[in-house]
């Protein structure tokens, strides 16, 4: 008993003093303040170190770089140290004595040290945390399908079982940083209705929480980037984070905001407003060609004319020292400016030539393009370019880029088509979308238009080629048998060759397939109808009733493109009122989801449809919205920018006319005069022919007037005025100036106060004549635009006499006589 006695108290003081080293060693680890110090004491105790201290120590070396700015890292110093090797290998040993949450965390550490992807370690900790997957917690769970993500396992079996336990799990989640990690990584293998359930936790989580950091919003854009979904509530409440943390953003955070918004087709003039001013204040800060590059893409769009020449002097002062992607990232944002500074272009030119052997094929793609937008002339570029450009189009495989090398072939000056870029192309037909069909069509257009298919074999193969692509276009249509799958091929069609060849028998699948039209996807069919500016009523009726029916589940700024759709085309469904007052009612509830500008559209779609929400109006014309607005134009592109203001010097005069019980005044006379003085429009041939057959009508030239303005500045074709015997009279007699009609387009202003009064039971007439763009596509039914107008001439007290273009060039009156008489008579309203 005494020996046994002996030997167990010999154990004790042992293990005791084994696990007071254990803990005073892991407890040194923790205490490291530089990755030397870890090495050391891996060094001088190997073979004491247990799981716990390999994983600490590894996890260590990751913390203690986290702590450096990022230029101060030192990983390459990490990974080639003997003792981290030593610390591999130790830790491959040790992997199955780890506990769960120390393998995730060993592998995230290695992660962020860079090791290579092949790295054996990784593996064995990958297929060691795979075993325990079901045991995870929820915190290491998400970490661990981080790394997942990292490794780019997008589509592994693994992460495959990871979306398995979140979907079982998705109603315990309720950290949103936990959520929003989860998200990203398993985007690739979740199913439509799984998206669906993920949004919507996102939502209410975002809600829940008073504080929600900006990189869990960052995290949630970068979940519909990789879904390809504008989800505009998610899009709003993340907005609204980031402008709550906007002082906690740097240019990098900032940047990637923005590159997120371009891809999702987001924008938001409130957080442009704010990025702008927290940029400006430091301009002179960037000066690192990194930095720099962000401050050029972010700023260079909204900057106003002095900053934008500093930007372009900086740019092309720090040019060599760019990297391929920065030189990217610049020609972009040059494109988006619309800067074509010959000094900047040519320094951009000359870097190029060093960084084109770098660049992935989309990369020269889409550098291409920006070089010929930018009407850059260095042809050696564009030779360089062209030859690679080819290189990559006899070895691609991928019709979407081969596609998409054709397209931007076709733009590159002066490109004399090969065989070889013809026969590729036969080569895809059959396996391209829409899309890539509309790439490869376009250039072959263009090719045939120009002559340059220099060969009657290359001319032939062309012919045929487009007959090929033609037919592959309706094969692929007839397959269609899946309405959400269409639209979302369809989305990004809005060429010339669709338009022609297509259009209509799309209309006759949308038709075939109209019971599949719901309220998820009433807003892209919406959206296609109005690019292709069809109007067909089957398909207007069933948006309008499943709009009506499902009002509650359409977003606003969906409900906004919907109204967008008949008050273009002119058109009143069946229960057409209660169509127009359930948006109305759904949109007046929920205007703070509307952006300044947006505000303004949505009152100037209704107005042309002849509905005016007091709510909208009120809000519209306000001094203090006009004043927010006028801050938030500066921000918004050029052409978006332009919109605006016509629409709201529209909406304006549409108020001033036909709601006057609002007390709006009319503010819009100077901005109608700049535009009306900057056009440099001349009478077309049409207008004088017809000018000179309506003197011969009505007696003389001194009876009509030509291109007249009227109060609130609409422009009417011809003015002439009859008496209550539908007799002529002559402005000469009637004492109002008069204007040479013969000469230069000269605009005559009618102001309210100075228009003469015409006598007891005379009327003036106004003739418009309407080309194509008044009517829908391959209708004679007028759009709604050209139909206020006539509504609005009325109320100014014209008889409106509008000429379609279609009547006009008939058969019909396809003499001088049959058009006079055709004139006449509408004149003189004979019928």
């Amino acid at each position: 008993m005494l020996a046994l006695r002996k030997i167990c108290l010999f154990t004790l003081r042992h293990y005791q003093a084994r696990t007071l080293s254990s803990d005073l060693l892991l407890s040194q680890i923790n205490s490291c303040t530089h990755e030397d110090e870890v090495f050391s004491l891996v060094g001088s105790n190997k073979a004491r170190l247990s799981e716990k201290h390999v994983g600490l120590a590894l996890n260590m070396l990751w913390q203690l770089q986290k702590k450096r700015p990022l230029l101060l890292r030192s990983s390459d110093y990490i990974r080639n140290h003997s003792q981290f090797l030593t610390l591999c290998i130790l830790a491959e040993n040790k992997v199955e004595h780890m506990e769960d949450e120390a393998i995730v965390d060993t592998l995230y550490s290695i992660l962020r040290l860079n090791i290579e992807d092949h790295n054996s370690l990784g593996g064995l900790l990958v297929t060691e945390a795979w075993k325990r997957l079901e045991r995870l917690s929820l915190p290491a769970l998400s970490k661990f399908a981080l790394c997942l993500y990292k490794q780019h396992r997008y589509f592994s079996p693994v992460i495959g079982k990871v979306a398995h336990i979140v979907d079982m799990k998705l109603d315990s989640i309720q950290d949103i940083r936990i959520l929003s990690v989860l998200m990203i990584s398993i985007s690739d293998v979740i199913s439509q209705s799984f998206r669906d359930r993920l949004l919507h936790k996102a939502g209410q989580l975002l809600e829940e929480k008073d504080e929600v950091h900006f990189n869990n919003a960052k995290r949630i854009l970068q979940f519909l980037q990789n879904v390809k979904l504008r989800y505009h509530p998610l899009l709003e409440k993340c907005n609204k984070i980031f402008l709550k943390s906007a002082s906690h953003l740097d240019i990098h955070s900032i940047s990637l905001i923005f590159g997120l918004y371009e891809q999702l087709g987001f924008d938001n003039a409130e957080f442009c407003l704010v990025a702008k001013q927290l940029l400006s204040e430091n301009i002179d800060g960037y000066y690192d060609p990194e930095s720099f590059a962000k401050l050029f893409f972010i700023l260079g769009p909204m900057a106003g004319s002095k900053v934008r020449e500093r930007l372009i002097a900086t740019a092309a002062h720090m040019a060599e020292e760019f990297s391929s992607h920065q030189v990217l990232v610049i020609l972009k944002t040059m494109q988006k400016m619309k800067c074509r500074n010959s000094h900047l272009l040519k320094k951009m030119a000359f870097v190029l030539h060093k960084h084109l052997d770098n660049y992935h094929v989309l990369h020269l793609v889409k550098l291409t393009q920006y070089l010929v937008v930018l009407r850059c002339h260095n042809l050696e570029l564009f030779a360089k370019l062209k030859m690679l450009l080819c290189g990559f189009l006899k070895s691609s495989v991928i019709p979407a880029d081969i596609a998409a090398i054709i397209r931007v072939l076709a733009m590159i000056p002066s490109f004399p088509v090969e065989e070889i870029v013809l026969n590729r192309a036969a080569a895809v037909l059959a396996q391209c979308r829409f899309h890539h069909l509309n790439c490869i069509a376009t250039a072959l257009v263009k090719w045939n238009h120009y002559d340059q298919l220099h060969s009657q074999n290359s001319s032939e193969l062309c012919v045929k080629l487009l007959q090929k692509l033609n037919d592959c276009g309706f094969q692929r249509l007839q397959k269609a048998n899946n309405l959400n799958l269409l639209l979302e091929e369809l989305t990004h069609v809005n060429r010339e060759w669709f338009q022609e060849v297509l259009v209509e028998e799309t209309m006759a699948m949308f038709q075939h397939l109209i019971e599949q039209i719901t309220w998820a996807n009433v807003f892209q069919l919406s959206f296609f109808l109005i690019k292709t500016n069809h109007r067909c009523p089957s398909l207007l009726d069933r948006i309008a009733s499943v709009t009506v029916e499902n009002i509650d589940k359409i977003h606003p700024f969906e409900t906004y493109f919907i109204l967008f759709l008949f008050s273009a085309l002119n058109y009143d469904p069946p229960a057409s009122e209660e169509f127009f007052q359930s948006c109305i009612q759904h949109l007046t509830s929920d205007l703070s989801c509307f952006e300044t500008h947006h505000l303004v559209l949505l009152g100037h779609v209704l107005a042309v449809a002849g509905y005016f929400p007091p709510a909208l109006i009120t809000r519209i014309f306000n001094v203090s919205f006009l004043s927010k607005l006028d801050a938030q134009l500066e921000v918004l592109p050029e052409t978006l920018k332009q919109r605006v203001r016509s629409r709201l010097m529209k909406l304006n005069r549409a108020v001033c006319l036909e709601c006057p019980e609002f007390n709006i005044p009319w503010f819009h006379e100077r901005y109608c005069q700049r535009v009306f003085h900057n056009s440099s429009s001349r009478i077309n041939p049409l207008r004088q022919h017809v000018h000179r057959m309506l003197t011969e009508i009505l007696g003389g030239s001194h009876y009509a007037r030509i291109s007249v303005l009227t109060p609130y500045y609409y422009e009417i074709d011809f003015e002439c005025i009859l008496d209550k015997n539908k007799k002529p009279l002559s402005y000469i007699a009637q004492n109002i100036p008069w204007d040479d009609v013969e000469g230069i387009h000269l605009r005559y202003d009618i102001k309210d106060e100075g228009r003469k009064a015409l006598p007891p039971g005379a009327q003036r007439i106004a003739l418009e004549f309407l080309d194509s763009k008044a009517f829908s596509k391959d209708s004679h039914h007028l759009k709604g635009e050209p139909a206020v107008k006539k509504r609005h001439l009325e109320m100014l007290g014209y008889r409106v006499v509008q000429i379609p273009h279609f009547e006009w060039n008939s058969m019909v009156l396809s003499t001088k006589g049959e058009r006079l008489e055709y004139l006449r008579r509408h004149l003189y309203g004979i019928q």
